[in-house]
């Protein structure tokens, strides 16, 4: 009987160790993720997947670029939202990077509008306890880089992001909370 339990375990652990490696290999290899045209910067498997994000990428590869240059190397960009809507007073660019070593998210919100507003950019990480970090005030370009990054993964993901823009009255124009990576 003790023959047939650590064959068992020999056997789940060698089935775990054959399903996760092909994983861990191809969020480490810079080719699993797609490559902006013009940007030079990869899409992660999440914002590869994303229609919306790609569509804005491909749209204004300058912005991509400039973007995630500021967030650093090994970054990959996961969501690119714009808002509030169609009118675009403002881009909210995540990026991520789950490589071996340090997972992080890095959070930028840009400017669109022409003229400067009064902005204010959050990222909070998955953990409790965890201090926020906040870029706030009268900005022309962008809010951030923002970026929280953690030996510890799962600290990373469900990071959740708020983007807010004012008017000129103090006015809301943007108002948005988000994760900032893939959230189950």
């Amino acid at each position: 009987m003790r023959n047939v339990i650590r064959a068992t375990a020999a056997g789940v652990a060698l089935a775990l160790a054959l399903l996760t490696a092909p994983q861990a290999m191809a969020q480490d290899s810079p080719s699993s993720g797609r490559r902006i045209a013009g940007a030079g910067v990869l899409l992660s498997e999440e914002g590869a997947k994303d229609a919306r994000t790609r569509a804005i990428a491909e749209a204004d590869p300058d912005a991509v670029a400039a973007t995630a240059s500021l967030c650093g190397s090994g970054y990959k960009l996961e969501y690119a939202e714009r808002l509030p809507d169609a009118r675009r007073f403002g881009t909210l660019f995540t990026y991520t990077k789950f490589t071996t070593g340090t997972p992080g998210v890095c959070v930028l919100f840009d400017n669109n509008t022409g003229s400067a507003k009064h902005m204010k950019l959050k990222l909070c990480p998955n953990k409790t306890g965890a201090t926020c970090k906040v870029d706030e005030g009268t900005y022309s370009r962008y809010a951030g880089p923002l970026k929280y990054e953690n030996s510890n993964g799962r600290y990373v993901q469900c990071s959740m992001v708020t983007a807010l823009m004012w008017d000129a009255n103090g006015r809301a124009l943007i108002n948005r909370v988000m994760s900032a990576t893939l959230c189950d």
